[in-house]
């Protein structure tokens, strides 16, 4: 469990990096950002891929590559598209804010699995969880300031609430996928991902880049280039590879508030970007998402549990 733990943890910081890239690259659009990320990630995972590819083609059929498509479409393309225009258009606040509804919603799914703790146990770290996350919206939509109009802040809200379901239909299919072929490592998984998503991404190119001008000078493109290359390598990449291991050593219903890690971050490089330290009202959420964690960690260390998720 502590190893599960640990790469949750570190699967949330490096996927906080995700909602600091739209208000970096500001003056790029989503599609631009998706296409650019998952164009780099599925090169870089194909060079991974290439020495295991003889190994791993054999044991792959049609229902694992039917399996990819779909969560690379749900997990990477169509999750970050709807993401970064939430981001732009409703803020990164209120993008975290519901973006951090996630654990709830796979803890909830995987309430009904064998072997799983009843939601009565797992209660107050949920109503923690909940209570921490609607804090840091409550002071954070307080106090941003939109450029937007209001019809665009409210699609930007729904498509954050798309982002939301998108991610929890991801996370829950990869884990359960990931216990189905205990013989294909989390790496592997991962890289394959990235090579399918990366193969999408080409279908984005066209609608993406033709006929697109530079927004605001050379330097912009290089710092794109530069983004979606840190985004690709550090939270697609490595941020996949930890997510897989943790979902391999966690229970669905502790790994469903290991997501709750990326608000967390998410929330600090914010702070960071937007240069201040938070406020108390965020604090306490703050410390209500950990100690919902935590109190979710400890409900899982029972011996009817552990076992029969070990290895």
């Amino acid at each position: 469990m502590a190893v599960g733990m640990g790469n949750g943890v570190a699967a949330g910081a490096l996927w906080g990096l995700v909602f600091l890239a739209p208000a970096v690259l500001h003056a790029f659009s989503a599609v631009q950002l998706s296409a650019g990320r998952y164009l780099i990630y599925g090169l870089v995972a194909l060079v991974l891929l290439l020495p295991r590819w003889k190994r791993l083609a054999p044991r792959l059929g049609r229902a694992e590559w039917g399996a990819l498509l779909w969560l690379s479409l749900a997990g990477n393309l169509v999750y970050f598209v709807l993401l970064a225009t939430a981001v732009q258009w409703a803020g990164g606040a209120a993008a975290s804010l519901i973006v951090g509804l996630v654990p709830v919603v796979v803890t909830l799914v995987g309430a009904r699995d064998e072997g799983a703790l009843p939601l009565t146990r797992l209660l107050p770290a949920l109503l923690l969880c909940v209570l921490g996350v609607g804090l840091v919206g409550y002071e954070s939509l307080l106090s941003e300031h939109l450029d937007s109009p209001w019809q665009q802040r409210v699609l930007g809200l729904l498509c954050a609430f798309g982002a939301l379901l998108s991610w929890a239909l991801y996370s829950v299919g990869n884990s359960r996928w990931l216990a189905r072929r205990p013989d294909l490592s989390g790496h592997d998984w991962s890289l394959l991902t990235g090579v399918i998503t990366g193969a999408l991404a080409l279908l984005l190119v066209p609608v993406a880049f033709a006929g697109e001008g530079d927004p605001s000078g050379e330097m912009s493109w290089g710092l794109f280039w530069a983004v979606c290359s840190a985004v690709a390598v550090l939270a697609s990449v490595i941020g996949n590879a930890c997510w897989n291991r943790a979902s391999r050593h966690l229970p669905l219903t502790l790994s469903g508030q290991m997501i709750v890690f990326e608000t967390l971050f998410a929330l600090a490089y914010g702070f960071a970007w937007q240069r201040r330290w938070p406020t108390l009202l965020e604090a306490v959420a703050v410390c209500c998402l950990v100690a919902g964690v935590l109190f979710c960690a400890h409900a899982h260390r029972t011996p009817t549990v552990a076992p029969c998720r070990a290895g």
